[in-house]
């Protein structure tokens, strides 16, 4: 009678484990779905930073200009 209590036991743990394994692949995926539309939707990461790096190029370019105006009146 033990034995095969024993037996049902070992069975029903490798059920669990495939079960496990299937719902840890489900989680990374939606984790993996989530993150990559965080980086390149419409208002994601790199979005934002090439937005903020032509915004800086932008300001970097009017304070030459100002620069080079100061420079030639002083001169």
């Amino acid at each position: 009678m033990k034995q095969n209590f024993m037996k049902r036991l070992k069975h029903a743990n490798k059920g669990i484990t495939l079960i496990a394994l299937v719902i840890t692949i489900i989680v990374l995926l939606i984790l993996a779905g989530i993150s990559i539309s965080m980086l390149t939707g419409e208002n994601g990461l790199l979005t934002k930073a090439s937005d903020a790096k032509t915004t800086t190029q932008e300001k970097g370019a009017k304070e030459k200009v100002k620069l080079e105006v100061l420079r030639k009146l002083w001169n």
